[in-house]
């Protein structure tokens, strides 16, 4: 039985240079899993909308949503530090709205930390948040909840000023007390360098080697979708996806053609106790004429 992480753990990790492993998950099996092969963070991402949900964004997804698969990782990952997105338009839209959106992620999820899309523009939001007790961490980068206004999921900090932002955006968070914050699809260079700015953890997606640890989604590592579409920061572990596809194309074979159910997948009563049940049918062997004779049921057993 392993201990879970705390925040002060994660910040020594980074001291230390013990990289932090972070995977999505949202559902019981997927949380269970991730847990017993040592995750060190689970994050139930409002990425559960893409990849769980069938959307084409993340902007759909509700507090509810987060809520639901929150608590169902929960209950998978007993012993892992677990952190829910807070979703689109759940807060920066007043601070009363924003903490009760936070507290019933919190308190009805079971997470222990939640995440927030943004920099300097939700700082206020982040430090109110840890000030009510909640650890914050702070996303910047490829923001997918802004999607439409950043013009499509493009690879930013490229240009001079869009590398000076996200550093302000990043120190921002920090100074506000976010207790680590994902950076997602930036120049490697960059990452690198807030990396070594900050002093919290700075986790990476598809911002390169120079972080303090990665995150991945769970379906992009196992292609556990169809139709699976390659992503350049993206590795490979497994193709489950083929795998589950082929035996459920399997299985639909041998039920067309009697395969399914075999010898060994039925079940058989005692000859005794199908009269005693169904009635019995008697054949008169002089005659050659077939009679039913009717058996009363046993006590609380009812014919259909």
């Amino acid at each position: 039985m392993r201990k879970r992480l705390t925040i002060t753990n994660m910040k020594k990790m980074k001291q230390e240079r013990n990289a932090i492993s972070v995977l999505t998950a949202y559902d019981y099996p997927s949380a269970k899993l991730a847990e017993e092969a040592g995750i060190d963070v689970i994050l139930v991402g409002d990425s559960l909308g893409n990849v769980v949900l069938g959307y084409d964004t993340t902007i759909p997804v509700t507090v509810d949503d987060i809520v639901y698969h929150t608590r169902a990782v929960a209950r998978g990952a007993q012993n892992t530090f677990i952190v829910a997105d807070m979703p689109f338009m759940s807060y920066g839209i007043g601070r009363e709205a924003t903490m009760r959106n936070a507290a019933r992620i919190m308190q009805e999820g079971g997470a222990q930390a939640l995440k927030l899309e943004g920099g300097e523009e939700i700082a206020s939001d982040v430090e109110a948040l840890v000030k009510a007790g909640i650890p914050v961490m702070g996303h910047i980068g490829l923001t997918p909840q802004s999607v439409h206004q950043l013009g499509g999921y493009k690879v930013q900090g490229k240009l001079d000023k869009e590398a000076e932002k996200l550093i302000q955006d990043a120190k921002a968070l920090e100074q506000a007390g976010a207790f680590s914050i994902v950076i997602e699809l930036v120049t490697e260079s960059l990452a690198t360098m807030i990396s070594d700015v900050l002093s919290i953890p700075v986790i990476g997606i598809g911002a390169g080697r120079g972080c303090d640890g990665q995150v991945l989604v769970y379906h992009d590592i196992l292609q556990y979708s169809s139709p699976y579409f390659e992503k350049k920061f993206v590795k490979t572990y497994a193709d489950i996806g083929t795998t589950i596809r082929n035996a459920i194309h399997t299985y639909v074979d041998e039920v067309k053609n009697g395969n399914f159910p075999a010898e060994e997948h039925v079940f058989s009563a005692q000859t005794a106790s199908i009269p005693a049940l169904y009635g019995s049918t008697v054949a008169d062997a002089d005659s050659k004429e077939t009679k039913q004779e009717t058996v009363q049921p046993k006590k609380g057993v009812r014919l259909t």
